[in-house]
């Protein structure tokens, strides 16, 4: 049976569901306690995660030194770690502001957004659907909470083992649909398009489906690359465009930007579509290269001959 909206209530914005395990009444605590922190706060807790995970060992450490390096040959080792430093407090933040962001209510979140760029790009006056790409970058969560506030909106996600329930209330309670990454979900995000809808993908993830996927340049570096995008694009003729939220100095708010996705996005050809996908989520890194989700193995799986990147020392 599909699962009503949560409705708002005061001081929540989630239904009051009793979680079904121990791990899961734990995690629920433990949000329910960092939501009652103002933002700034919560912020601060963001930075001493980050910098703990920065001193001690840890596979997240190295992998980020590793993409960076990748990803920006031209800096010198110490500009390299010192860029890894300040991603790392960003990537604190980024754990610790979830609970903020999914338990306060829809209304009081949304208040965060002090500024909006290129907003008149998610404007659908041509009654055709479109495909908003919001990559792990800044408050990701509440990139997609303003959108579904913009609309009818279907979200594509992947169903987790533990809190899902939790997931589909507080990413649905502005009015989204959430659909999982099968071959039903792809079908609704397909009909949602045609009845002109929004779409919302969080595009740089590594697919796990061969066939629907092809290397492509990400920062010049082969990763492999959806293709589900380009597909939509082409069946539906569907507009593309990136949203995304920057997070600002000192617990300020949000600033939403909106960017067209680069040319060749809808092309016939299913490398120039990857390629330009690639482009489009660098354009939005470059925007606040330091809020990405360097940790992230992007280039986990290599072309057939290529070493894995991702060992040694951590």
């Amino acid at each position: 049976m599909k699962r009503r909206v949560a409705t708002e209530r005061a001081g929540k914005g989630y239904e009051q569901r009793a979680p079904g395990t121990l791990r899961e009444c734990f995690a629920l605590s433990v949000l329910r306690a960092i939501a009652r922190l103002p933002l700034s706060l919560t912020h601060r807790l963001g930075i001493c995660i980050g910098w703990l995970m920065l001193k001690i060992p840890n596979k997240q450490r190295r992998n980020a030194l590793i993409n960076v390096r990748l990803c920006f040959p031209h800096l010198e080792a110490a500009r390299a770690l010192a860029f890894r430093r300040r991603s790392f407090l960003e990537y604190g933040k980024t754990y610790s502001e979830v609970a903020y962001l999914w338990l306060r209510p829809a209304q009081k979140v949304l208040s965060l957004v002090r500024e909006v760029s290129g907003g008149e790009l998610l404007h659908r006056d041509d009654g055709r659907g479109m495909i908003v790409l919001s990559p792990h970058l800044g408050a990701w969560e509440l990139a997609g909470l303003y959108l579904s506030a913009q609309g009818p909106t279907t979200t594509l996600y992947k169903p987790q083992p533990e809190l899902d329930w939790l997931i589909c209330e507080v990413r649905g309670r502005a009015g989204a649909e959430l659909v999982p990454t099968d071959r039903q979900g792809i079908r609704k995000l397909m009909q949602a398009l045609r009845r002109g809808e929004y779409v919302g993908i969080l595009p740089d993830q590594e697919p796990r489906v061969t066939p629907g996927s092809a290397f492509a340049p990400f920062f010049e570096v082969p990763a492999l690359t959806m293709l589900l995008i380009n597909r939509l694009a082409r069946r539906t003729g569907a507009r593309v465009i990136f949203l995304f939220a920057v997070r600002l100095p000192h617990a300020g708010g949000f600033h939403i930007h909106c960017l067209p996705a680069p040319a060749g996005i809808d092309s016939e050809d299913a490398i120039t579509g990857a390629t330009a996908l690639n482009r489009g989520i660098e354009e939005a890194i470059n925007t606040c290269p330091e809020q990405y989700l360097w940790a992230y193995k992007r280039f986990r799986r290599r072309p057939q001959g290529m070493l894995n990147l991702y060992q040694g020392p951590l």
